[in-house]
């Protein structure tokens, strides 16, 4: 397949999304954390077959299923009684994912999930985008409070060093690597965003291109394991040169799964994100090098700033960012 473009971060795909997707010239979907479990703690493979199907029938494909719910897996991040029950369903989550003819699940190691300290920074011409302040952070995650994530939930009552976040990370991989090798399900790790070393005594491990060689000597040469290249979190950490260096490391190896190519301007412990081609990075660059390396997967565009008199979803700001990645592809091509 060439490289192409996702729609990404919905939950479902219905008329709406499929119109959508086709009148932009898309054809792929990254669907984030499908709220299709019920009650039960993991996903059956029927769960997961109705969700293709509805893709599916709307002319996509669904290229990944991009993260589990949080409480999925909570105890195993936090290494709290009851991982072992949690990773069993985690696996069979996986098996269900594999069996339903999906090739991917995502999932990240963020104990506090993604932070923020504004949903509402000014960029270009007005409109408004998340960023992070470290000095900020202790104020509360604006993500949580009143921003697109705020379902997401997770335990600030106690602390965690490094060490105990990488034994944690450690065992999971253990126990889920070999179930996903032998279904022939590729994994694809997003990094901790924002890339700093802990919020709220939470220490947070995956915040550099080091950190996942150190993740993926821990993964054992499993087939399964790669990484969701998210050029905006890299960025947040080290500009370009954090990017670039990311995609020489794991390109070659054919461990990029996917991108999330969203664009930030500063670093840590400030960065706002902005629309592309304002920020740290040269969009065109950036893909260049991926064609470069062998990168034979998908972009989509992310994280998108609030334009006026936009959805909550950001349909016109998603449309103007998958444009531009379009246009970037079609030129470089």
């Amino acid at each position: 397949m060439s490289l192409r473009v996702a729609i990404c971060q919905v939950r479902d795909v219905d008329d709406a999304i499929g119109a959508y997707a086709r009148q932009l010239g898309v054809t792929s979907v990254n669907v984030t954390t499908p709220l299709i479990a019920g009650d039960k703690p993991y996903w059956d493979v029927d769960d997961v077959v109705a969700l293709r199907r509805r893709c599916e029938l709307q002319g996509l494909t669904l290229e990944v299923i991009e993260n589990t719910p949080h409480e999925f897996y909570d105890k195993i991040m936090f290494g709290h009684d009851g991982r072992d029950e949690q990773i069993e369903n985690y696996c069979r989550t996986i098996r269900s994912v594999a069996a339903a003819g999906v090739p991917m699940l995502g999932f990240h190691f963020m104990l506090t999930s993604v932070w923020r300290t504004s949903m509402a920074h000014p960029v270009r011409g007005g409109a408004r985008a998340t960023a992070y302040d470290h000095a900020l952070a202790g104020a509360g995650n604006q993500v949580e409070s009143g921003g697109r994530l705020a379902d997401r939930r997770f335990d600030t009552s106690v602390e965690i060093d490094a060490e105990q976040v990488w034994a944690n990370y450690a065992y999971f991989l253990d126990a889920v690597l070999p179930v996903a090798d032998e279904v022939g399900l590729k994994l694809a790790q997003h990094p901790d965003d924002p890339p700093v070393d802990s919020i709220d005594g939470v220490a947070r491990v995956f915040t550099s291109t080091d950190a996942f060689v150190r993740a993926e000597q821990l993964a054992r040469g499993s087939p399964a394991w790669g990484i969701d290249l998210c050029v905006g979190t890299l960025s947040e950490k080290g500009g370009a040169a954090e990017v670039e260096k990311a995609i020489a490391t794991f390109g070659p190896r054919g461990k990029i799964r996917y991108v999330h190519f969203r664009d930030v301007l500063g670093t840590v412990p400030s960065f706002t994100e902005v629309f592309l081609g304002e920020g740290n990075f040269d969009p065109p660059t950036v893909i260049r090098q991926l064609i470069d390396v062998g990168f034979d997967g998908w972009l989509q565009d992310d994280h998108v700033p609030f334009i006026d008199d936009d959805t909550r979803w950001g349909h016109r700001a998603r449309a103007h960012e998958i444009g531009y990645i379009h246009g970037i592809l079609a030129a470089l091509r």
